[in-house]
């Protein structure tokens, strides 16, 4: 069920806002509810891997036994001789 809700917003926001989801269209009421939904929903104790995340893994290959802990600690070492 869809209720009325009345906001008071700066102006500058709300154009630029308007702008964004013109441009995503998306309606201004719906990115206002995804936001205020993905503020307040419970979140379980599962990280859920984005579909960004997930696109990149695989990327790179690294060699068996690739130690990436001493190869930072050297990085870090070097960079702060």
């Amino acid at each position: 069920m869809d209720t009325k809700l009345t906001l008071r917003l700066n102006e500058n926001v709300i154009e630029r806002a308007k702008t964004y989801a013109q441009n995503h269209k998306i309606s201004l009421s719906r990115m206002v509810e995804s936001y205020l939904d993905s503020v307040t929903e419970q979140k379980s104790g599962n990280i859920g891997i984005t579909p960004l995340v997930e696109s990149l893994s695989g990327v790179i290959e690294l060699p068996e036994g690739f130690n990436y802990r001493k190869e930072y600690a050297d990085y870090l070492i070097e960079k702060y001789k």
